[in-house]
Order: C-alpha cells, then structure tokens, then sequence
C-alpha cells in the first residue's frame, strides 16, 4: 500500500511540476490597461515556461489615452504623408514572449479611441482564445436616410457614434478623433458605402455629405443638411450608409516577426482602423473567427478595411471556419512585395525600394534570405535566387542590399527600374477551407504566393467583384508573386458578380505564363450572368466538374447556345483541361435566403 501512495504522491507531483502557470486578470471596473500590462510582464518573467493569462468573465474596458506606445510600420496602412507619426497605441502588447496562452473565458474586450488592440511581436507559440473584441466608439459611422428633398436630406446616426456641431458644420466624434466633411478639424479624407438589407449587400459610394451647406440637429440623433438647389446628393429614403475617414493609422492586431501563433474562438464586433495583420511571420492559425456585426446592435459594419492581411509571411496559413461579414475591404489578402531596384551599383550590389507609399519602414529581407529578380513587364522570374548577404537602410523607403553571389547575367545593367525583387524566403502555404464571405464591396480572397494553397468549402455572397482573385503585380500595390500550385474545389457561389474567379496578373506584356497549376474543381456557382471565369497569362488549367446554375435570361436550351466564351474567358493560356462541367437553369432570386 505505501509504494502505491508513493507511487501516486511521484505522479501528482510530476503533474504540478509540468503544470501550465495560470495568472488570473482580476475584474477592473474602469480602464484595464494597466492592469493587463502588469499582468504580461508577470508572465515574461516564467522565461518561455507555459503560462496561461485567464480574463475575468466580464467587460474590459482598454483606452487609447492609457495605451502603450509603440512605433511600428505596418504594410497596407498610411504614407509618410498621410501619417507622419507611425507610434501605435497598443492594448495588450506581447514583446518576445514564448508559450503564453490568453484565455478570455468569454469576455468582451472593449475598445475606447481609435487604438490598436493587440501587438504580437517577436512571439511563440501564442494563442489568444475565446473573447468578444468591440468598440465603444467605433471610427465607421452608419446613418440612415429618412428624408429628402431639392435642397436638404436628414438622417439618423446609428448608436453609439456621438457628434457634434462648430456652427454650421458638422463632425462624428470618438474618443481622441473626428471626422466630418464641411469646415472640418481633420483633414481626413471620406469614404462611404451602402448596405442593401434585402441581400446584405455593400456597394461603395459618394458619401451623401459631400459639399453641403448646413448642418443642423431637429431631433433626437435625427440632422438636417441644407445643400443649394438642385446639388443634393443621389440618395433614397431608407438607405443605410457606413462611412468613414480614409486614415489607417491603426489596426485591429499586428503579428509581427513570429511563428506559432493562433486565434480561435474570437468574435471581433469591430476592427478598426484596420484589420490583423501578419508580417513576417510563420505558422498562423485562425480557427472559428467571428468578424460580423454584434446581433441586435443595428450596426452592419464590422470593419474599417481589410479582415485580415498577411504581407510577406511563411510556413503554413490556416484559415478555417470562419465568417467574415461587414468589411469595407478585402476579408482576405495574402500576397508578399515587390520591391523596385532603383540603382545597380556593381554585380552584387543594389539599392532597391517601397514603391507604394503605404507600405515602407520595415526590412524586406535580413542576411540569409533569397530574393528572386522579377521583370516588371512581364512579371516573369530572371535567373536563379540570389542570397542576401547583408542589408543598409537608407531611409524608410530604400535599402542597400549586397549579395553573395552576382546578379542572374539576364539583367540589363542599363536599366535597373526595369526588375523588381521578391522575398522568397517568406513564402507561405496556405489553407482556407469552410468560411463564409458576405456584406464586402470588394472581392473575398487576394492569393499570390509561389507555395501550395488549397482554396475548399467555402462559401460567398453577393461579392460584387471576383470573389477569388490571383492578381500579382509590379506598377499599383506592388504586391507579389506568381501562384505555382493552386486548388480551388468544393466551394459555392451565391449571386456573385463575374468573373468569380479571376487569374489576372497585371503584365504590361506577356513572353511566358505567370501562374501555373491551378485546378478548378466541382464548385458550384449560382450567377446572374456572365463570364463565370476569366484567366490571363496563365499555364496547366485544370476547369473540370463545376456546376453553373445561371437565371433564365442568360439560360436556354440547349446548353450548346450559351457561347464557351462567355462562361470561361481564356487570354494567353497554355496547356487548358476543361470537361465535364454542366450548366442548368435556376431561380437567381431564391438565393438571398
């Protein structure tokens, strides 16, 4: 008997000794910044042991005014111009921490000021689990139109957007910001779009109050705007319109420079001034996301841009049972940058920079990393990988980058702006399987990257532009690189705008293809109309087993009268296997259900 009490004491002890450290988040009535800070810097003294940070089950309040301030330079945000003071106001900031665990027990976290909630940095193995993100002032406002004539409109602003007026001028207020459109005390530009309730579509907008010339305030949340004869803006009674600034001087969450991390069981209410954002780093996992409004709030908007953005990462990205509803951007984009070579100085030798002015400050690539040579043209690879030896920042914008080896002999010295380069060594692979997409004014999924990426089971609404977007470019966004192995099977397409599907790199001249191996497969799109697929500059196309249930204006009998062209739009395409997908009559307006 006393060896199996000893025997059970050893196991009970080697459980406590391996037992997850639990720090428990004490209920805080006002603001719980602080009190968060102290508790994480309580769990960077465990040293990478496993630490569990357990909120209390109730509201915590985090505010810009007590934030943590931190400069960071995020991809996809502001310009210099438009931001010249990139500090961000931090909630919860996580500075090379490894194994820690937030549990949020169901809390909601609530946000005061335009702020960035949560900063991931130089992390791993960091979950965050099982919370309600919201706004307490959130920086997209909703009005409603409830009146109109030839020379005014009135609408009603949505709880809890406060306002204020500076005579006859009129702003939205938050805690620490403001925004309006006459006389303004920001120079923030305005950005609006309307909700259709019937179908939960958004569409973008001239914002309906551009050039007025009085505000006044004739009832409870209810304002007047007075327009001169004959220049009151398009609008209708009973429209719903989100509005806001154009400044993304903030975001949702940053994930920077780590590996390991994942998000699950997380409703975001509001994401604002944008959404999270990975960079730089490996390994992500975002299970059973919420971004949607909160039910019974009357807001429709979740999100002040993109849902969630990942700028030259690696490793494997999982995206999966989410639903992403309410943005005013992207839900999802995941692409890595093309940097201009702006001078050659010698063989190994080059300075090349940012060229979009909203994305720069951050190093591209550190020694060690391979970059490819891209002509900007044709968006085609020139040469072989060349590794980095060491890099020289220049400013925010440029950067001296020596190698170990030469430049590919392909390069033409005498003209170094002709090619860019690509980070491929921070290239990821990507999962997106059984989402839902809807209430998005823009396409639902942005993918360019050389890995695999398995596109499956999910399902869009009313996206009014391509739903699944391959693009790839070296003149706008900068954004890069090629697909080299793409799946898209087993997903559904409701009342989506066509092309639903578009490989369409933005090549100036095409010499050879850019994307290659992309297999279609056994999805169904329920389409109003025409074209179902466009793919440009493109090889190995696999377009086998779909369904096409198309309304009866574009449907007739046989399936043969409906031209190929206008269903599946091939340009530049080499080595195409298209069979076996059918086509039948449907009712277009049974799918708003």
């Amino acid at each position: 008997m006393l060896r199996y009490i000893l025997i059970s004491l050893l196991l009970i002890s080697c459980g406590f000794a391996n037992a997850d450290k639990v720090i428990k988040v004490p209920f805080v009535k006002g603001d719980a910044t602080s009190v968060l800070r102290k508790v994480i810097n309580e769990a960077a003294t465990y040293k990478g042991e496993k630490v569990i940070i357990e909120l209390p089950e109730d509201t915590l309040h985090f505010s810009r005014i007590n934030s943590s301030e931190h400069l960071y330079h995020i991809s996809n945000t502001t310009s210099q111009k438009e931001n010249p003071n990139a500090t961000k106001h931090i909630g919860i900031w996580l500075k090379q921490l490894d194994n820690v665990t937030i549990e949020g027990n169901g809390c909601l976290i609530l946000t005061h000021g335009e702020m960035t909630p949560f900063v991931i940095d130089s992390c791993r193995n960091i979950v965050l689990r099982n919370f309600r993100l919201d706004a307490a002032d959130p920086s997209v406002v909703e009005i409603d139109i409830t009146d109109k004539d030839e020379d005014y409109i009135s609408f009603y602003v949505l709880p809890p957007t406060n306002f204020e007026f500076n005579g006859d001028s009129f702003s939205f207020v938050g805690e620490g910001w403001q925004f309006g459109d006459n006389q303004r005390n920001s120079n923030h530009v305005e950005y609006a779009q309307i909700y259709y309730p019937e179908d939960g579509r958004t569409l973008r907008k001239v914002s309906p109050m551009k050039n007025y010339a009085k505000a006044v305030l004739i009832g409870d949340r209810l304002i007047r705007m007075d327009f001169e004869k004959n220049k009151v803006p398009s609008v209708s009674v009973g429209e719903r319109y989100q509005l806001r600034h154009g400044i993304r001087n903030e975001v949702c969450m940053f994930i920077n420079r780590s590996e390991g991390i994942k998000l699950s069981d997380i409703v975001f209410n509001f994401m604002g001034n944008f959404g999270i954002v990975g960079q730089f780093s490996e390994n992500l996992t975002y299970e059973r996301i919420k971004c949607q409004p909160l039910e019974g709030s009357g807001r429709t908007n979740t999100g002040f841009a993109d849902f969630l953005q990942f700028s030259s990462c690696r490793g494997l990205l999982r995206i999966i049972d989410s639903i992403f509803e309410g943005s005013q951007d992207d839900p999802i984009n995941i692409h890595g940058t093309h940097l201009q070579i702006e001078q050659i100085i010698d063989s190994k030798q080059i300075i090349i920079g940012y060229k979009h002015p909203q994305t720069y400050g951050f190093l591209p690539c550190e020694p060690g990393d391979e970059l490819m040579v891209v002509n900007r043209k044709t968006l085609n690879d020139v040469g072989e990988p060349i590794k980095v030896a060491k890099i020289d920042i220049i400013d925010d914008y440029r950067y001296c980058v020596s190698f170990q080896k030469d430049l590919p002999v392909e390069v033409d010295f005498n003209n170094p702006t002709a090619y860019v380069v690509e980070n491929i060594s921070w290239i990821p692979e990507v999962i997106i399987k059984g989402n839902s997409f809807k209430s998005t004014p823009t396409r639902a999924i942005l993918i360019t990257t050389r890995s695999n990426s398995l596109i499956e089971g999910n399902k869009f609404y009313n996206i009014p532009m391509a739903s699944i977007l391959v693009a790839n470019d070296a003149r706008s966004w900068y954004e890069s690189g090629p697909v080299k192995q793409l799946t898209i099977r087993n997903n559904a397409f409701y009342n989506c705008n066509g092309p639903v599907i578009a490989i369409t790199p933005e090549v100036e001249t095409c010499e050879k293809p850019v994307h290659e191996n992309i297999n279609i497969e056994n999805n169904r799109f329920i389409m109003p109309g025409l074209p179902v697929i466009k793919i440009y500059d493109s090889a190995n196309i696999k377009i086998v087993d779909n369904l096409l249930e198309l309304s009866p204006k574009y449907y007739c009998e046989p399936q043969e009268a409906i031209r190929f062209n206008e269903i599946i739009e091939l340009n530049n395409v080499t080595n195409s296997i298209i069979h076996d997908n059918h086509i039948k009559q449907t009712d277009i307006g049974s799918l708003n259900q």
